[in-house]
């Protein structure tokens, strides 16, 4: 299943809020926004902005994520693609890879996994990671 925020491509300012999920929501499938967009809920699948995301500290997100400005402050467990920056704030934890021309992990701030640093012109391709149940991972 995919949700696609209403109105035409590139009718979004940059930078602009387009909205937000907040905690207590839980998706499963493909989420496409335009703009900035704020992410606090609970999701398995596929993200993508071609601006700005903010997953807040309630964000517990296990796929792909595609932007271009990602800030992570909540849990994300699988691949972040970002054609600007990644930044990991002291209450977030990845566990995956990062594929970005520039990460910053702040104090506190936990990433577990492979980072590839980028051109900002290379193109994010789709990439599948196995992921193993927290259980199998002790």
């Amino acid at each position: 299943m995919a949700w696609k925020v209403s109105g035409k491509v590139g009718s979004v300012d940059p930078g602009e809020w387009t909205g937000f999920l907040d905690k207590g929501v839980s998706i499963e499938g493909t989420l496409e926004v335009q703009g900035t967009f704020r992410f606090d809920a609970k999701m398995k699948g596929t993200l993508i902005s071609a601006e700005s995301l903010i997953l807040g500290e309630s964000t517990d997100f296990e796929g792909q994520i595609q932007g271009n400005h990602v800030t992570v402050g909540g849990r994300v467990r699988g691949a972040i693609h970002a054609k600007g920056k990644v930044e990991i704030q002291a209450k977030g934890i990845v566990n995956g890879e990062i594929h970005t021309p520039c990460l910053v992990i702040e104090s506190g701030g936990m990433f577990d996994g492979r980072c590839h640093m980028t051109s900002g012109a290379e193109e994010a391709q789709p990439l599948t990671i196995p992921l193993r149940a927290a259980t199998e991972a002790r």
